[in-house]
């Protein structure tokens, strides 16, 4: 039987106060125990949390009373148990965990009754549980003290020594007075606990109203995908512990998840481009359920998925997907990485999946204004190409010679073909009025007819131009901008001046023409295209290969079909037809009646060599229509005489020139001299012939004339 207790005084009644004035001890000794309890009670109000106060609590508490075990039973309210924490001896196996008050044991009368307790434990006889349990560990004597305080109560405060007569009157009343600083103490860190619990619980929850009203905003102001993708992950990261966090987009052409922009702690933003199999990753599987979900990566490694590489990559343990949907359409995953692989609690995934439908909508937004930025481009770009379209030159081809007919022969044969075309022959002979005409007469004729001169171009701007760049690829590039090849697409890109184009542009274009596949500049996406290529050139291809200045594998892609288109000289029969021509094209531009061409003009044209082609007749003709005051045209005066070479000295007669290219030498040394020396400009020699710079340039190097110095 349990041997009969006794009972001492409520804590904090004036009884306590009269046993220890009718005490023995004397006063001197109660002084110091009560000055060393005011110490206690101060040390352990400096304790932040109960779990510090508890471990500091046995240490202090001998400084003012003799026990060899010291336990708390702390009340659980939502269970009605008492939870038993043993703090001396420490690392002792206790018979349970927590009880319910409905046991009648001793603590649970102590916390009932509130009135404490001192049970002697005999050696032998039946005990109750808790008693036994002391009794096998050498204990003689145990206590029980209720821990109360004015606003609620607490548990039980119990003290165990192995002396049977450790724990007189004296005693007992002092240890009433340890119970009630105990219990203060005890119930001051609950109660700032909860506080900070309680503040937590308000900051988290004014951050997650703060983050849906920023999603919220998104939808209004912020219409640049990167950065609404940015302002996301931003967000995101203020409310929840994320390593990393991102967004995958449901490719439908190839039909994976395709991770457009990442954000991840210590490295910003990044663009890893990245695609996902839908069956073997957390962003695929996700996007097919529809249902927000938290995937490990220990797991998708056990399933052997694929995605679980990337995650341990990027050093990611554990990941939440939430499935991006709009009324309209399915855009794919916001994902947040962790590398804890605990994280994510039910709260976390609650809290995202609200936010998903606001975030879905404003990523729609931003990528239709995306779409609407790139197409009113591509119009802007297309106009401007009409526009060039519209104010060219020449509005249809003019002749009827043999050699121009087999040219157009040629034209009629290859157009509905889409095989690559290389137009041949010098410079001004209509080389781009003859592409033109391949793409009016193909399939792609309802589609964009691209224009691109090579030898107008910067090395450095021309790969841009024709490939497109994305932004911040190279300085001053403030947005992306497709190029030629993208708005070429299912049309036709004609490439003037081929023999121009840069070394390392070179493998490049054989790689559009081979696998129909580029990259913009500052981009690693491969993205295909569907173009027919139309490349012209006056230069001796053949030659520059020899040279090592023009890669032979793009040659033989460009040289499939090649048209070489004659020069003037070798069209007389033309000369007529397209003088008449362009005397009504000035004419009609200048308000002016059409003047009538008399023989002896037209016979002085066909008697020309023409060095610069149509391009040089067209010049002549503007210049005879302005000068012409009647109704007849009038050449100017030096493009009636003779274009004879000045004699160099009185015994020095100049040789006619029987050849071509000595025609063609003769031109240029007279432009030469007539500009005196200098090429480019109005007024150089490249003007005078009707050529560009380069080509002059070029002619110059092939005919081994030097510029005269003067």
């Amino acid at each position: 039987m349990t041997p009969a207790p006794r009972d001492c005084n409520m804590p904090g009644s004036g009884s306590d106060l009269q046993a220890m004035a009718e005490t023995k001890a004397p006063w001197p000794a109660q002084l110091s125990r009560y000055d060393a309890l005011l110490s206690i009670s101060r040390i352990l109000a400096a304790h932040g949390t109960a779990a510090e106060l508890l471990e500091v609590l046995a240490g202090h508490l001998h400084a003012v009373l003799s026990f060899d075990y010291l336990a708390l039973l702390l009340h659980e309210e939502p269970t009605d148990e008492m939870r038993l924490v043993v703090l001396e001896p420490s690392g002792i196996a206790v018979p349970f965990s927590s009880k319910p008050v409905s046991e009648q044991g001793p603590a649970a009368r102590v916390w009932t009754t509130q009135r404490g307790t001192v049970i002697p434990l005999p050696k032998d006889g039946p005990l109750a549980p808790a008693l036994a349990f002391l009794r096998d560990g050498g204990f003689r004597l145990a206590s029980f003290l209720p821990l109360t305080t004015t606003h609620r109560r607490l548990g039980v405060l119990s003290f165990g020594s192995r002396s049977a007569s450790a724990y007189n009157d004296e005693a007992l009343a002092f240890m009433e007075q340890v119970a009630a600083i105990v219990a203060i103490a005890i119930d001051n860190r609950i109660n700032y606990e909860q506080a900070r619990h309680y503040e937590r619980t308000l900051r988290e929850e004014r951050d997650r109203c703060q983050f849906l009203l920023e999603v919220n905003q998104l939808l209004l102001s912020e219409i640049d995908y990167p950065a609404l993708l940015k302002a996301i992950c931003e967000a995101i990261e203020r409310v929840i512990d994320a390593d990393q966090i991102g967004v995958a987009r449901y490719d439908e052409d190839e039909g994976v998840m395709r991770l457009d922009w990442a954000y991840e702690k210590g490295r910003g933003f990044t663009r890893p481009d990245v695609a996902l199999a839908m069956d073997q990753s957390a962003a695929g599987t996700t996007f097919q359920r529809g249902v927000a979900g938290v995937f490990r990566r220990s797991e998708m490694e056990e399933r052997r998925w694929s995605g679980a590489l990337l995650m341990k990559d990027f050093g990611v343990e554990a990941i939440c997907c939430v499935p991006l949907v709009t009324r309209n359409v399915k855009i794919g995953v916001l994902y947040v990485g962790s590398a804890n692989p605990d994280a994510f609690a039910e709260d976390d995934v609650t809290l995202l999946s609200q936010t998903s439908p606001q975030i879905a909508i404003a990523i729609e937004n931003a990528r239709a204004y995306q779409r609407m930025a790139q197409f009113n481009a591509q119009l802007i770009d297309e106009k401007e190409s009409l526009e060039r379209e519209l104010h060219h030159k020449f509005s249809h081809i003019v002749g009827t010679s043999p050699g121009l007919r087999q040219v157009l022969k040629a034209v009629k044969t290859v157009a509905p073909i889409d095989s690559t075309v290389l137009l041949l022959g010098e410079t001004g002979t209509g080389k781009e009025l003859i592409a033109r005409a391949i793409h009016n007469h193909s399939a792609r004729r309802h589609r964009s007819f691209v224009r691109m001169n090579a030898a107008a171009l910067p090395a450095g701007l021309l790969e841009s131009e024709l490939f497109g760049h994305e932004k911040g690829a190279f300085t001053g590039a403030t947005a992306s901008r497709i190029g030629r090849l993208e708005l070429a697409n299912r049309g036709t890109l004609f490439l003037d001046e081929v023999g121009d184009i840069p070394g390392e542009v070179q493998p490049k274009l054989l790689r559009v023409l081979q696998e129909r596949e580029f990259e913009r500049l500052g981009s690693t996406r491969t993205q295909q295209v569907d173009v027919r290529v139309v490349a012209a050139t006056n230069r001796d291809m053949e030659h520059m290969i020899e040279e090592g200045t023009f890669r032979s594998d793009l040659y033989y892609r460009l040289n499939v079909f090649p048209i070489t288109i004659p020069p003037l000289r070798e069209r007389v029969e033309d000369i007529p037809a397209l003088a008449l021509h362009f005397a009504r094209q000035c004419a009609r531009r200048m308000g002016r009646p059409v003047p009538s061409i008399p023989g002896s003009v037209m016979e002085a044209l066909k008697g020309w060599s023409w060095p610069g082609n149509i391009r040089e007749l067209q010049n002549v003709i503007e210049r005879a229509v302005i000068l012409t005051a009647g109704s007849t045209l009038a050449l100017a005066l030096e493009d009636t005489q003779p274009k004879t070479r000045k004699p160099a000295a009185p015994s020095a007669a100049p040789k006619p020139a029987t050849t071509l290219e000595d025609a063609e030498r003769e031109a240029i040394l007279r432009a030469l001299r007539e500009s005196h020396g200098v090429i480019a400009g109005p007024s150089g020699a490249a003007a005078r012939l009707g050529l560009r710079r380069t080509t002059l340039q070029s002619k110059m190097r092939r005919l081994h004339i030097r510029r005269p110095s003067y």
